[in-house]
C-alpha cells in the first residue's frame, strides 16, 4: 500500500469515534407502507400523523405511569403542533414540556444526532431548546409565561415529528387507481424527506417507467389505466395533450362504446376501448418479436379476429371492433399510430413526466436489505416445488440484481436522452405482467378476457408459488441464506385482515403490509413499524373512520399487531449496517497501525 493510500491520522480517530457512537446507538426507528395506488391526499394525510407511529413512541419513551388518556392527549399535540386544552384530558405546559424533551432525548442519543436537527431548531428558541434536550438548566420564565412555554411545545412537537421516524420504506406502486400518484412522488423527493426514504419497485412502476423510456405498448397501457380510473385530470397535469386520441375516439366510437369498460364517463370509456385495441396490437408486436419471452398465451388478436369472421361471437361481450382489420388484426391503422406515436413523444419528452421517473429510476431499486429485513415489492420468482425459478439464464439474488441493472441502464438511458436497446424495453413489458417476474407473480395478465370474454372462468390470473413457498421453512431458510436476511416484508397483494387473513406468518419471518390503501381496494392500509423495542403492524382507518373520529373529537382508533417483542433495545450493531460498519473500523485500526508500527 502506498503511503498516501492512507487516510490522515485525524481522519482516521475521527471516523473511528463516529464509527463507535454509530455501532452504540439505537437502530433508528422504520416504517414501511405498500401500494398507496394513487391516493395522494390520504397518504399526505396519514404521513403528518407518522401512521399511528407517535403513540407507540411514547409508549417506549416516556415512564410506565403514562395513561393511554396522557399519550392519546400528547399525540394530539404533537401532530397539530401546538398546546391546546381539551375537556376530556389536559395536561399542564411544563409537564408536556418535559415530556416532548424525553421522547426526543429518546430518539436523539448522541451527537451525531443532535447535529442533525440543530438546524431545524427554532433560532429565537434555540437556547432553551438545546439546554432541555442536553438536560442543562433553563430559567423558569420558559414555564411560568405561557405564551412562551406554548411556542416551546410548537417547537417540540415539531422535532418529535421529525426525529420520530429514521426511516420510510416504500414498498412501490404508486401509480395507478388514485389520481395523485405525481403528489406522492412529490412528497417523497422533498429535500426534507428524500434522504431518509428507501424505495421499492412496484409493478406499476414498472409500467409508467418503461413507457416514459419509451415502450409504446407500456404508454397505451398506462393511459389506458389512467382512463379507465377517469383520471384525465392527472394527465393534464402531465401536460399531456389527449386532443388527437379524443379526437379519434369521437369520430369511432359516436355513440357509447359496447364492452366491459370500467370507465365512469362516457368519453373516459371510448379512450380507454380505443387505447385498450392499440396496446393490444402493439404488445402482440413486443411478443413475437421477442419469443424468448415465452408469453405467447396474450396472442388474442387474430382468435378474435377468426371468431367475428365466423359469425362465431356467442362467447363475446362486444362485437365492434372498427379498428380490427379482420385480415391483419395485429397492424395499427394510420390514424391509431398517428395517435399513438403523438403520445409516445408527449411522453417522452414531457419535463413533468421525466421529473416524477427521475425518482423513481434514481432512488428507486427492486430489492432493499435493512436491519437483516429483506424487502421486495411483490417476490421471488420461484417454482411449484420450492426452489428459486430461473430466467434470463439466472435465479434468486443474481436474477434480481440482473433485473435491477437493466432497469437502471434504462433509467439513464432515458434521463441522458440515450436511445435504448428493444431488448430491454421489452423486458420492461414483460416486468409489467410476465409469469417470471419479480413484479407480477401470476400465470398471465388477462385483460383481454376480461374485456371481450364472457366466460369468466378465462378472467381468472392465477397466482403462482410465492404464498404457498413462503409457509415452507425450507424455502424461508433459503431466502434468508441468499439474501443474509432475518425476515421478508413484501406488499403488492392485498390483505383483508376483516376476513382473518393474516399480515405475518406464524413465526413473523414473512410479513405482508399491502393492506389495500387505495378506495380501488380495501380502502384501509397496513404500516409495519420497527422500533428499538418491538416489531409491529398497524391496521390504518379508512377515511370514513378518519372523519367519524375528527367529528367526535377523537382520536382515531387504530388496530395494532404486534410481531415481536425484544428485551433489549436493538442497537447498530446487531443490524446488517453494524456489521458493515465493524468490518470498516477494522480496515481503520489497520491503517491506524501503520502509524504506530
Amino acid at each position: 500500500m502506498k503511503s498516501t493510500d492512507i487516510p490522515a491520522l485525524n481522519d482516521i480517530i475521527h471516523e473511528i469515534s463516529e464509527i463507535e457512537v454509530e455501532l452504540e446507538s439505537f437502530i433508528d426507528t422504520t416504517m414501511w407502507i405498500s401500494d398507496p395506488h394513487g391516493a395522494g391526499e390520504r397518504f399526505v394525510s396519514i404521513l403528518k400523523g407518522r401512521f399511528g407511529l407517535v403513540w407507540q413512541t411514547c409508549r417506549e419513551a416516556l415512564p410506565k405511569t403514562f395513561s393511554n388518556d396522557k399519550i392519546d392527549y400528547l399525540g394530539r399535540l404533537i401532530r397539530k403542533e401546538r398546546y391546546f386544552a381539551t375537556e376530556s384530558y389536559t395536561m399542564e405546559r411544563q409537564d408536556v414540556i418535559s415530556a416532548l424533551v424525553k421522547i426526543t432525548q429518546y430518539k436523539v442519543q448522541n451527537s451525531i444526532n443532535f447535529n442533525q436537527i440543530r438546524d431545524t431548531i427554532n433560532n429565537n428558541l434555540r437556547p432553551f431548546l438545546e439546554n432541555l434536550i442536553l438536560n442543562m438548566p433553563v430559567p423558569n420564565i420558559m414555564y411560568e409565561n405561557d405564551l412562551i412555554a406554548e411556542r416551546v411545545i410548537s417547537s417540540l412537537c415539531k422535532i418529535v415529528k421529525q426525529v420520530i421516524l429514521g426511516h420510510l420504506v416504500v414498498l412501490g406502486d404508486v401509480f395507478d387507481r388514485g389520481d395523485e400518484p405525481d403528489k406522492i412522488l412529490r412528497i417523497l423527493s422533498q429535500k426534507d424527506i428524500v434522504n431518509y426514504i428507501t424505495f421499492i419497485w412496484g409493478n406499476h412502476d414498472i409500467l409508467w417507467m418503461g413507457a416514459a423510456a419509451g415502450n409504446k405498448s407500456l404508454i397505451a397501457e398506462a393511459l389506458r389505466i389512467s382512463t379507465r380510473y377517469d383520471n384525465l385530470d392527472f394527465l393534464k397535469r402531465l401536460d399531456i395533450d389527449i386532443g388527437r386520441l379524443v379526437a379519434f375516439a369521437e369520430r369511432i366510437y359516436p355513440d357509447d362504446v359496447t364492452g366491459t369498460f370500467k370507465a365512469k364517463k362516457p368519453l373516459s370509456r371510448k379512450l380507454e376501448k380505443t387505447l385498450a385495441m392499440i396496446q393490444f396490437k402493439l404488445e402482440e408486436k413486443t411478443i413475437r418479436e421477442n419469443p424468448e419471452l415465452k408469453m405467447e398465451s396474450r396472442l388474442w388478436l387474430e382468435k378474435l379476429a377468426g371468431m367475428l369472421s365466423a359469425g362465431d361471437t356467442e362467447g363475446l361481450t362486444d362485437t365492434n371492433f372498427p379498428t380490427l382489420d379482420l385480415a391483419n388484426p395485429t397492424e395499427l391503422t394510420d390514424e391509431e399510430r398517428a395517435v399513438i406515436d403523438d403520445l409516445a413523444l408527449q411522453f417522452t419528452r414531457s419535463i413533468k413526466v421525466k421529473a416524477l421517473m427521475q425518482f423513481l429510476f434514481e432512488k428507486g431499486k427492486l430489492y432493499h436489505i435493512n436491519n437483516f429485513i429483506f424487502n421486495i415489492h411483490a417476490l421471488i420468482p420461484s417454482t411449484e416445488n420450492g426452489e428459486f425459478e430461473e430466467f434470463l439464464g439466472k435465479r434468486g439474488k443474481e436474477l434480481l440484481d440482473h433485473i435491477e441493472d437493466v432497469v437502471k441502464t434504462v433509467g439513464r438511458n432515458y434521463l441522458e436522452d440515450k436511445p435504448q436497446d428493444p431488448k430491454h424495453l421489452a423486458l420492461m413489458f414483460y416486468l409489467w405482467c410476465g409469469p417470471k417476474s419479480p413484479f407480477f407473480g401470476k400465470n398471465a395478465m388477462k385483460t383481454f378476457e376480461r374485456y371481450f370474454l364472457k366466460d369468466k372462468a378465462t378472467h381468472k390470473e392465477r397466482l403462482l408459488y410465492w404464498a404457498e413457498n413462503l409457509k415452507r421453512r425450507e424455502f424461508m431458510d433459503m431466502i434468508m441464506r441468499e439474501f443474509g436476511s432475518r425476515r421478508i416484508v413484501y406488499g403488492h397483494t392485498p390483505v383483508d385482515i376483516l376476513k382473518g387473513e393474516k399480515i405475518a406468518s406464524d413465526d413473523g419471518r414473512a410479513i405482508n403490509i399491502d393492506g389495500g390503501f387505495s378506495e380501488a381496494y380495501l380502502n384501509r392500509g397496513h404500516a409495519l413499524i420497527h422500533t428499538p423495542y418491538s416489531l409491529y403492524a398497524i391496521i390504518l382507518p379508512t377515511p370514513e373512520e378518519v372523519i367519524d373520529s375528527r367529528k367526535k373529537m377523537e382520536p382515531v382508533g387504530l388496530l395494532i399487531e404486534t410481531i415481536d417483542t425484544f428485551d433489549e433495545p436493538i442497537r447498530v450493531r446487531d443490524t446488517h449496517k453494524g456489521a458493515m460498519l465493524k468490518k470498516r473500523r477494522e480496515e481503520l485500526y489497520n491503517y491506524l497501525s501503520k502509524y504506530t508500527s
